[in-house]
């Protein structure tokens, strides 16, 4: 099931965030990962349209919108391959047209999926708090 975010599911989207990318961004350092935690819950969280996926009243797995952009897509490692996070990119599609995200070059396991999906990567940067080439990507149906 996936239904609007809550105020009380603000620790479980920190756990599956940061139990998501101990597997998508090892290479990500621990100062970046703290920082990233606060602003998930002292900006995003507040300005963006999440949604979480839930599984046996567990929060599994989230999306967060800021506009067409997806800003965040993460899931529990112990559910990817089910379908969840391609339920989740669907049903933002129900509202947008397009849409737009950015993955770290080095996290090949959200360049699949996105690949699959049916994005397509149109520029690379450099991101500087983290030191990483980005990549955009856009999906257009």
């Amino acid at each position: 099931m996936i239904r609007e975010f809550q105020d009380e599911d603000t620790e479980s989207i920190i756990s599956v965030w940061r139990s998501a990318s101990a597997v998508a961004h090892p290479f990500l350092s621990d100062s970046f990962m703290d920082q990233g935690e606060q602003d998930i819950r002292n900006i995003y969280l507040k300005f963006a349209e999440t949604s979480v996926t839930v599984v046996n009243n567990k929060v599994v797995g989230f999306i967060a919108m800021a506009e067409d952009e997806i800003g965040g897509l993460f899931l529990s490692p112990d559910f990817h391959g089910q379908g969840l996070g391609r339920d989740m990119v669907d049903l933002v599609r129900e509202s947008n047209s397009s849409l737009k995200v950015e993955v770290f070059e080095k996290n090949a396991i959200g360049r699949r999926f996105y690949a699959a999906y049916g994005f397509q990567g149109t520029e690379t940067y450099l991101h500087e708090p983290s030191g990483e080439i980005v990549i955009k990507l856009n999906y257009l149906p």
